[in-house]
């Protein structure tokens, strides 16, 4: 750029000047400066190529170094570890692995480079560490979590303690049995007067009945169909049903309201009674309902009733067997656990369980209307 400049300013003064000397004294000027420019910069050149040379292979060597001592340092971490066969083969082969020179530009530009380059190195190394550790205790943590969530579910929900459906089943029964002896002990489970270990035991397994096995089937059936809400609710009230066939006639089913060939009349009676206590109500003992339905809808009805009534029945069953023991003065726990014995003992509750699954897998199994 400054000789290129430096000619047009020659010519220039060359087409008005007539002086030569002028002439030949500026280009001189002018030459003899580049030229020695372009000899001092030659004559610098051999020393800062050397000295450049010098700084290279010292740093090379001080790479080569420090890359020996980090070889070191992992082979024997390697060692020392119970490490994997992989681990020690990388141990073995990345000090023979070619890597990459750093530049040349200046000493704080490479130690800094050579800095970050260790650094990154131990680092992933940690991070390898710690995910060695964490696969380790991950199953043990899945378990604790585990472990965890069921006695956070056992304590804040009780009802849904782990336990076999056929012990929930023997606890009602107890229950049952008790509560004929004495009529007020199901109330006092339910407002929390009895808080020993063996009355909240028969509380969670009535919930369990309740909430698990009897309630999400109902309801189940009840949302698949047309049924009124007044029909629900005579179902509901009445714990005995009688489904009757009759002759076909064309009309409104008193269930859906729907027109059907109505060939079954439902007959329902009995005491309406309280669902927790289970202590029935003398307001009209001896009221009936006759209701004429459709096939689906009385095929419904029975099952639905089935799992309606069911635990009230059960209560009616155990009653009658503790009213028919002759046994007396006897205390009541002991009354309890020979009646107990007795009814295991001759299947009489391995039946009524027997029962209670038939029940729920007809209304699992229940099609919806068409």
């Amino acid at each position: 750029g400054k000789r290129k400049r430096s000619s047009t300013s020659v010519l220039y003064d060359s087409d008005e000047s007539e002086d030569s000397d002028i002439l030949v004294r500026k280009v001189f000027a002018k030459r003899h400066c580049i030229m020695d420019e372009d000899e001092s910069s030659q004559e610098q050149q051999p020393d800062k190529t050397c000295h450049a040379e010098n700084i290279s292979t010292n740093r090379k060597q001080k790479v080569l170094a420090k890359l020996k001592e980090l070889a070191r340092q992992r082979a024997s971490r390697a060692s020392s570890s119970s490490g994997s066969s992989e681990d020690s083969n990388e141990v073995e082969e990345e000090p023979l692995s070619p890597f990459p020179l750093i530049s040349t530009e200046g000493s704080e530009a490479d130690n800094d480079s050579m800095k970050d380059f260790i650094d990154d190195d131990e680092e992933q190394e940690d991070d390898d560490d710690i995910d060695d550790i964490r696969s380790e205790k991950q199953p043990q943590q899945k378990e604790l979590d585990r472990i965890s969530k069921s006695q956070l579910l056992e304590y804040y929900v009780p009802h849904l303690t782990r336990c076999s459906h056929y012990v929930h089943f023997q606890r009602i029964v107890k229950a049952f049995l008790i509560n004929a002896i004495d009529d007020t002990f199901l109330s006092s489970l339910y407002d929390g007067t009895r808080q020993k270990k063996y009355a909240q035991d028969m509380l969670t397994s009535l919930h369990y009945l309740d909430d698990r096995f009897i309630q999400p089937r109902l309801e189940n059936l009840i949302s698949r169909s047309r049924w009124k809400d007044r029909y629900k609710e005579r179902v509901d009230c009445y714990p005995n049903v009688h489904i009757i066939m009759k002759n076909p006639q064309n009309m409104s089913c008193q269930a859906c309201e729907l027109n059907r060939y109505c060939k079954f009349d439902v007959l329902l009676s009995g005491k309406l009674y309280n669902s927790r206590t289970l202590e029935a109500d003398d307001f009209m003992p001896h009221d009936k309902q006759v209701l004429r339905v459709g096939t689906v809808c009385a095929d419904r009805t029975r099952v639905y009733h089935n799992l309606k009534h069911f635990k009230y029945k059960l209560y009616v069953n155990c009653s009658a067997v503790a009213q028919l023991d002759g046994v007396e003065d006897e205390p009541v726990k002991d009354t309890v656990e020979r009646l107990f014995s007795q009814l295991e003992g001759n299947g009489w509750i391995r039946k009524r369980y027997d029962d209670l699954e038939d029940y729920m897998n007809d209304a699992d199994n229940f099609q919806e209307e068409k």
